[in-house]
């Protein structure tokens, strides 16, 4: 029975670690706890000083930034 319970239509969104994060998003950890510092990266504390991430939140930022690096620089509307 396990095994699929992650690809499963209704599964639950798995908080990931930093380490996961940074591979998602294509990225170092180190990036990804600038991000963190910076708060432009959404993301969750658990007891403390522990981040995790939402993968279903690491996938909107990713594409937001995907948009950014598509249009080259940042020009306002």
């Amino acid at each position: 029975m396990t095994g699929a319970h992650e690809k499963s239509a209704g599964a639950i969104d798995v908080p990931l670690t930093v380490r996961q994060a940074a591979r998602f998003l294509g990225v170092s950890p180190q990036t990804v706890y600038a991000s963190v510092e910076r708060r432009q990266i959404p993301h969750l504390r658990v007891m403390g000083r522990n981040i995790r991430f939402l993968r279903s939140e690491l996938a909107a930022f990713r594409a937001s930034f995907k948009q950014e690096v598509v249009n080259g620089t940042t020009e306002k509307a």
